[in-house]
């Protein structure tokens, strides 16, 4: 079964608690089990949303980001005056997705109210498609479209009436309500400026044609942020493709810090399939909070960088900022002139600000002995002009080989200023016994030429883009056990090494 087929029976099954079953909606779990979702689709059709209107757009107060208390009614301009529409602003729709409750996320006055913080004087209009979106999955993700093409109607409404330059419309879809965005910007007269899609919805979407989902074509800038592309034993809710002109993976675009999923995942299995919302609403609605933190947090922007894989990113291979290689998360994402979407990758903290420091370690290990066996445990310190950040894991992707380069990605949660000095502390593991790892470890600076030599570490800082180079700090003096320190040494980052002191592992 499908990993998207998996994640609709749970929502048909979580819906089961707000609605009472009926033989349709047997019939739409029935339609999980089959190769997609076409038979429920032929099941509904548009027409029958053109009997009336599907969506109402709110002009929320800044004053009071929870409360609708002016609507705006396509085909009466008097509305406009109404809800003081200021006509010469940038104009945001937020776009809502799938519900169970029928009601408004806790989100959503936090968006709207981080969007009039950073924009005094814009005009933030919630789209509320409620009456659909609170139907079973399967039919919220059919009428995405009917929506979309309502506000495409709403927003040439709003464009011939107060002549609003287009390019100051910016759509906000989260979930479903990131397709709804696409339909709306495709069936526009005029192209609008900007869609963020906040983790589209990946069942029924992922895999398809452009034309029937989110998609670069639909907005003269698309950009996405991925929150929750990929799930436990296989399953999705969000979109694992690139999408947009711009698509960025916090953490991958897995599981996200604080999320906490183990846990998500004891509360299913005591509580049945009915706990899996909040295994999903974490990781799903983190998209939501990392943009409303890019909104708040203007001056400390977090970066994404442009990478070929997130294995490729955890190793720090891609932490330059040159020729557009890295972005702004969030509100100040702009566009990269590609032929192809650009594929970005970051790193986060578990709340907000979720901002971090990105540092890639270049370490080259040589020896004139076999040591493939070796895999070393150890944890690295970093100090600096700000602070210190210690006891930081650095992760082996592979087997550590000698006579080889390798490269590591090192995170920092605080700002620790320009790095002084790093700290390696080894520790033991299952391939190691405690009496091997000690003498592993005084062997770093006993100077015997029979182990592993490390010449010298490459450093460089993903935020700033400085580029450093670390040596041992005293060749000649013993460290304690299980520590060796590294000071900043003269050679330049590509600079030709020269004959310097080395730290020898030595190999049993």
């Amino acid at each position: 079964m499908r990993a998207w087929q998996l994640w609709f029976l749970c929502f048909v099954v979580l819906n089961a608690d707000a609605q009472k079953v009926t033989s349709l909606e047997e019939d739409l779990t029935d339609s999980a089990f089959g190769n997609s979702l076409d038979p429920v689709k032929d099941l509904f059709d548009d027409k029958d949303d053109r009997r009336g209107s599907v969506a109402k757009f709110s002009l929320r107060n800044p004053s009071h980001p929870d409360d609708d208390l002016c609507y705006i009614i396509p085909g009466q301009p008097e509305t406009l005056a109404a809800c003081a529409f200021n006509r010469t602003s940038k104009t945001f729709l937020v776009i809502h997705g799938w519900t169970l409750s029928g009601m408004f996320e806790s989100w959503m006055p936090k968006l709207v109210s981080a969007l009039y913080e950073r924009e005094r004087t814009a005009n933030v209009i919630v789209v509320d498609w409620l009456s659909l979106a609170q139907n079973h999955y399967a039919i919220a993700a059919q009428k995405t479209k009917a929506v979309g093409r309502e506000i495409a109607r709403f927003i040439d409404w709003m464009e011939e009436t107060t002549n609003m330059p287009l390019d100051q419309l910016h759509l906000i879809g989260y979930s479903l309500g990131a397709h709804v965005a696409g339909f709306a910007g495709s069936h526009a007269s005029n192209k609008v400026g900007r869609i963020t899609g906040l983790d589209p919805a990946g069942p029924d979407f992922e895999g398809e044609h452009a034309h029937r989902r989110l998609s670069p074509d639909d907005a003269h800038f698309v950009d996405v942020l991925h929150t929750f592309s990929r799930g436990s034993l296989g399953l999705s809710i969000g979109m694992q493709q690139p999408i947009g002109h711009v698509d960025i993976y916090p953490n991958g675009g897995s599981f996200q810090p604080g999320c906490n999923l183990r846990g998500a995942l004891e509360k299913i299995a005591n509580f049945g399939i009915f706990a899996i919302n909040d295994a999903v609403r974490c990781e799903h609605e983190r998209s939501v909070h990392l943009f409303i933190d890019s909104l708040l947090n203007e001056r400390e922007p977090a970066k994404a960088y442009r990478c070929g894989s997130n294995d490729m990113f955890d190793r720090g291979v891609c932490l330059s900022c040159r020729r557009g290689r890295c972005n702004t998360v969030g509100y100040g994402t702009s566009k990269v002139r590609r032929p192809r979407s650009a594929q970005m990758y970051t790193k986060t903290r578990a709340s907000m600000p979720f901002r971090v420091y990105h540092y890639q370690l270049k370490m080259h290990f040589s020896s004139r002995v076999n040591t493939s066996e070796m895999e070393p445990s150890l944890t690295v310190s970093l100090y600096g002009t700000k602070g210190e950040s210690e006891n930081l894991e650095l992760k082996l992707e592979e087997r550590l080989e000698t006579n080889k380069t390798h490269s590591f990605l090192l995170v920092t949660e605080a700002d620790i200023g320009d790095l002084l000095m790093l700290t390696f502390q080894w520790k033991e593991t299952n391939s190691w016994s405690l009496s091997n790892l000690l003498r592993m470890v005084s062997s770093w600076w006993s100077g015997s030429s029979d182990g592993v030599e490390v010449h010298k570490i490459r450093i460089r800082s993903g935020e700033t883009q400085q580029k450093m180079v670390f040596c041992l700090k005293d060749p000649d003096a013993r460290s304690q056990p299980g520590e060796v320190t590294f000071v900043k040494c003269k050679d330049e980052w590509r600079r030709k090494p020269k004959k310097i002191s080395k730290v020898t592992l030595k190999n049993d």
